[in-house]
């Protein structure tokens, strides 16, 4: 097989995409997958954190939250597209719903974006490629909150339910935003753990 063959192969394995099979070569992965919210550090790959997901509904274009609307820079009343998925457990029970806002100087040169299935390179490359931005920057804030009573529904968890939020905010290299995404995770599921130096 020639170099750049496998070498295609293997960004497409790190993407998961495809999956290696020893004495079939490589095969199209049929479940789809995605990563919560937030954490997404330079040299993470897109499956790292990925898990199986739905997508929600169809992308439709709304005026988002006020929280939204101002880490995208959006002007009052101005609309967004918005993106729902749901990443699931691995027992296959809901784990994180996942609202993707792009402001629509960003969705009008991406159309695949407005599509209701998934994009296979991940909506991260899809954009890079369709518009040449790339993120340079992620500001992630995890707040915590009780869901309202469509997440609570989502999630499948009794009402009143505590919630951990983390809204994501990724900025190109001129800190433009490129996606606001809100992650809804119930608090049973939630868990954060971060190892770093001391000393």
């Amino acid at each position: 097989m020639p170099y750049a063959l496998v070498k295609a192969y293997d960004v497409l394995r790190a993407d998961g995409v495809v999956a290696a099979r020893q004495g079939t070569g490589f095969t199209v992965v049929e479940t789809p997958i995605a990563r919560p919210a937030g954490g997404r550090r330079a040299g993470s790959s897109r499956v790292m954190g990925g898990a199986p997901y739905r997508r929600l509904g169809m992308p439709d274009r709304l005026m988002p939250p006020a929280y939204v609307a101002e880490a995208l820079g959006l002007e009052p009343g101005e609309t967004a597209l918005r993106r729902m998925r749901l990443v699931l457990l691995d027992d296959g029970s809901p784990g994180t719903v996942v609202s993707a806002w792009f402001p629509l100087g960003i969705a009008d040169v991406a159309p695949r974006l407005a599509l209701p299935g998934p994009i296979a390179e991940g909506t991260t490359h899809y954009v890079r490629r369709e518009t040449g931005r790339s993120p340079c920057e992620g500001v992630d804030i995890t707040t915590v909150r009780l869901a309202s009573d469509e997440e609570a529904r989502i999630l499948e968890v009794e009402q009143p339910a505590a919630v951990a939020v983390v809204v994501h905010t990724a900025y190109d290299q001129d800190r433009l935003p490129l996606v606001c995404e809100e992650g809804v995770t119930p608090s049973h599921v939630f868990e954060e753990i971060e190892t770093y130096p001391m000393g």
